[in-house]
């Protein structure tokens, strides 16, 4: 009998001997929650054959890892019941997404809601069948040989390239083209697919999934390509997990702000000025006004210089700056003006290109060049709410979160090289106390560092800035996490990234630290020897975009804003007619004290107005009938139904004026008490 031989392996970080036949399957056969392996730092299927020396790391169906191999084997398995539904259909990429996965589809009509369901159903049967997922290394004539009536794939093929669990789901192994086919129990191949993989052992890994929508997208994203038809799914390693899932879906779907905004009138995206040109009505400039007041009062103490720059820019300062080279395509097509021709059509003065300026740095850079600067000057902090405008493709334009016009709330400042580590210190913390004035507390930071395909700059200038980033943020005590290749071309960045009142996460404040800006622009300060010193420059954005900061904040607070932030602090309902006059009196009054009011003086019956303004999200609602009139006072109702009667009105005004200013959430009769015995904020 032939002697197997042994193979010294780590598997999960113990040394072990085994037989030279061990694949992981062996190995973690006692642990029935094991679905893949790490080996030597790549994800493969379990079964994969092992050799001598191999680091082996199991990976849990329930880690980040995990649920993304069980998502992409969730793909192969819709595409399959696909195929049963749509026998003609032909087959785009299936890639895993943020809590879920998508596979696009060329059909010949949209999916509708019923297939759908049918589509569930038969994956529901094809989980239950048990296949395998077994991985079949293939040469480029056998891949064409199989997708010869495939033409999406072949597209892939000859791009070299195949699915894998990425964004753009497009990237191949090197050197290798793989199927992944499924294998039924009798051992028949039932379905397959051109796949990087790895997937789970068998489909009864599959533990609980969701198909939720369909929709329209262009093949790779490309609005010159095809449009497909995506389904877009969601697995989880449990039931219960899915059930909180959904819970959170469900959830987040109230609180949409593009559905609170039209509910509560706030902002409205007109077919006439085009996608991603938001305009907001007065309730949504109300909210927008305050964010932009307090943020005033905060740069004007932390010593900023406020600023103000044109909407556009002749090309050059954008050819400078590295912008027209890096952004040309983000960027809106350029307007030729300035030309001037004689009677016979002759150029007799050249025009140049304007551009819509899709970033502020370059014109803050020219204002800090405008004259002679001193090191006594620095640091100079400028500041300014500058709109910009980006040519975001259609199919990515959503809602107030990404759109074409955004207006942000920028700041570039220029210090010398020692103040530079505290002048991030100052700004991170500046930051952090901002984002927790308007409401948001659990936080974390994310380093983008350098794309080595998209960068100037030495590597030394890199190197220093991103340990100088990392240094302040370790120092914040915050969670850190790293975003290779994340940064822009001309330096590395701290993100602040938020977790709103259901646990999402919102990347807000940007701190970019940039060593490369003032070379090009040849920035320079008289340093205290007398000697010209290239400053350095920090970039920093804190809501990151106004629109998109409302939009978090209006998702956060499910349009339940804080008294101090509210489109309508004050809403007057007046039992009678004749209470109506008393009651307008008062909101006169408020009105008078800056306090958002509105009177609901309609037709309608009392029952109703009270349910009206129940839905008004609005932090106080006064009411006034004969008693209240006969006794110069108002009734408070709140949020959560609660009441304080018989409050005489002047009173009730300063009461109201002490609750906003104290910037406390008031949604009740205690909240209130509360906040009139706080101190203002400040």
């Amino acid at each position: 009998m032939e002697q197997t031989s042994m193979i010294s392996i780590t598997v999960d970080g113990e040394r072990k001997e085994v037989e030279s036949t061990v694949t992981g399957t062996e190995l973690f056969s006692e642990n029935k929650d094991i679905i893949a392996v790490r080996l030597n730092g790549e994800l493969r299927d379990l079964y994969t054959p092992l050799k001598d020396g191999d680091v082996v790391e199991g990976i849990a169906l329930s880690s980040d890892d995990g649920l993304a191999i069980m998502r992409h084997s969730a793909t192969h398995v819709m595409a399959q019941a696909v195929q049963e539904v749509r026998p003609d259909v032909k087959f785009g990429v299936g890639p895993v997404i943020e809590n879920g996965f998508y596979y696009d589809f060329d059909v010949k009509d949209p999916f509708t809601p019923d297939d759908i369901k049918e589509i569930e159903k038969r994956m529901q049967r094809i989980i239950k069948s048990g296949q395998s997922f077994r991985r079949r290394i293939v040469t480029e004539s056998e891949a064409r040989a199989e997708e010869a009536d495939q033409p999406y794939k072949l597209e892939l093929i000859d791009a070299a390239e195949k699915t894998i669990d990425d964004k753009d789901a497009t990237k191949v192994a090197e050197n290798e083209l793989t199927f992944y086919d499924n294998v039924d129990r009798d051992g028949n191949v039932v379905w397959k697919d051109l796949c990087r993989g790895p997937h789970v052992p068998n489909t009864r890994f599959i533990k609980a999934f969701k198909l939720q929508r369909s929709a329209s997208a262009y093949w790779r994203g490309d609005e010159k390509n095809p449009m497909l038809q995506r389904i877009y799914g969601t697995a989880w390693a449990s039931k219960d997990d899915l059930k909180a899932y959904t819970t959170r879906m469900e959830e987040a779907a109230k609180r949409d702000h593009r559905k609170l905004g039209q509910e509560m009138d706030l902002f409205s995206f007109p077919d006439e000025i085009g996608p991603g040109l938001a305009v907001f009505h007065p309730k949504g400039a109300a909210v927008i006004n305050a964010m932009k007041e307090y943020s005033r009062k905060r740069h004007l103490r932390g010593g900023y210089s406020f600023v103000q720059t044109p909407h556009i820019t002749k090309g050059h300062l954008y050819e400078v700056s590295g912008h027209l080279s890096w952004y040309k395509d983000g960027m809106y097509p350029p307007m030729r003006v300035d030309e001037e021709r004689d009677a016979e059509g002759n150029v007799t003065k050249e025009g140049f290109d304007y551009y819509l300026k899709p970033m502020n740095c370059p014109m803050h850079n020219l204002i800090f060049a405008s004259r002679q600067r001193s090191y006594r000057e620095l640091p100079l902090r400028l500041f300014e709410f500058g709109t910009v405008y980006r040519y975001e493709k259609s199919g990515v334009v959503h809602g107030l979160t990404r759109v074409r016009g955004l207006t942000q709330d920028d700041s570039h400042i220029y210090c010398t090289r020692e103040q530079m580590r505290g002048e991030i210190r100052n700004v991170l913390n500046f930051v952090l106390s901002v984002l927790k004035d308007f409401g948001l507390n659990d936080f974390y930071l994310e380093l983008s560092t350098k794309d080595e395909h998209k960068f100037v700059g030495s590597d030394e200038i890199w190197e220093e800035a991103t340990q100088t980033l990392a240094d302040v943020a370790k120092e914040s005590g915050l969670e850190l996490v790293d975003d290779p290749g994340g940064a822009a071309f001309y330096g590395p960045k701290i993100s602040v990234q938020a977790r709103d009142a259901i646990g999402r996460t919102w990347q807000v404040s940007t701190i970019q630290l940039d060593f490369n800006l003032p070379e090009r622009f040849q920035l320079e300060y008289v340093a205290a020897d007398g000697s010209r010193q290239r400053p350095v420059m920090i970039h920093r954005a804190l809501f990151g975009s106004i629109e998109r900061f409302f939009a978090i904040l209006l998702e956060n607070y499910a349009g339940a804003f804080p008294a101090w932030l509210a489109p309508v602090q004050v809403l007057g309902v007046p039992v009678t007619d004749n209470a109506a006059e008393h009651l307008k009196g008062v909101i006169d009054k408020l009105t008078y004290n800056f306090v958002r009011c509105e009177l609901d003086d309609s037709d309608d019956r009392f029952g109703k107005k009270i349910r009206n303004a129940s839905k008004s999200k609005a932090p106080f609602i006064l009411i006034a009938g004969e008693e209240d009139t006969a006794n110069n006072a108002v009734s408070f109702r709140f949020r959560d139904g609660s009441q304080k009667n018989g409050v005489p009105v002047d009173e009730a005004v300063e009461q109201i004026k002490a609750a906003i200013a104290s910037h406390m959430q008031v949604n009740t009769a205690d909240d209130f008490e509360a906040a009139i015995k706080a101190p203002a904020y400040e």
